[in-house]
């Protein structure tokens, strides 16, 4: 993740305990999970979301 991202592994690591990131950063990494396939769904009243993006055989 953190390769994919261009981010250390110390900046995951504060991400996974909640700690604030800069908004570069975030985004930096947002790219990289959509780049694997992660779909980030906004809240619709029931709270924001992710899900996989089907692959062409699906």
């Amino acid at each position: 993740m953190a390769s994919a991202a261009k981010v250390s592994p110390d900046t995951i690591a504060r991400l996974e305990r909640g700690e604030t990131l800069y908004p570069r950063t975030v985004d930096a990494i947002r790219g990289a999970l959509e780049a694997a396939g992660i779909i980030f769904i906004q809240e619709n009243g029931e709270g924001p979301g992710v899900r996989l993006r089907k692959t062409a055989a699906e």
